[in-house]
């Protein structure tokens, strides 16, 4: 596929069929994120693979808006940035995550991105905290690693 169609076909999915990714393929696009620029080439981003279908469950429950999907996908993806390495890592995971998404078009997959970074866990009630720290917590992320976003990856929904 060209690039340029890739960037008129790519759009949000948030609905999959009821089919895995291939190993190999979430290893493509986790290789062709990692590729994407960072500032003075820091390679500040980091990526977490989720299939585990409980675990999927409870990511989607990280808000109580927007994410609900990802319960559905048959894998996401944990974009991270090292916050010790740079102080521009949201700029660098936003630029690896939109990497992602647009491999992810060009191997006829669909994917959405579900916010965290500075997203409360539901719109109501402050008294739950964060989706950040609720996925540091859930998946034991380590300190020093932020987490920008969830990128819910699969075979789209004909």
């Amino acid at each position: 596929m060209e690039f340029l169609d890739v960037i008129d076909k790519r759009h949000s999915v948030r609905k999959f069929a009821d089919r895995p990714v291939e190993r190999e393929i979430l290893d493509a696009l986790i290789s062709v994120a990692q590729k994407a620029p960072s500032s003075r080439n820091c390679k500040s981003s980091a990526f977490m693979v989720v299939e585990e279908r409980d675990t999927l469950a409870a990511i989607s429950e990280m808000r109580d808006f927007g994410s609900a999907f990802v319960k559905d996908a048959p894998a996401a993806i944990v974009v991270m940035g090292d916050e010790t390495k740079t102080d521009l890592w949201v700029d660098n995971c936003a630029i690896s995550a939109t990497f992602l998404q647009l491999a992810a078009t060009a191997m006829d997959l669909g994917s959405c991105w579900v916010h965290v970074n500075g997203r409360p866990r539901s719109k109501s009630d402050a008294s739950l905290g964060d989706a950040e720290t609720y996925l540091r917590e859930l998946l034991g992320i380590k300190d020093g690693m932020r987490v920008l976003c969830v990128v819910a990856v699969g075979y789209p929904e004909e």
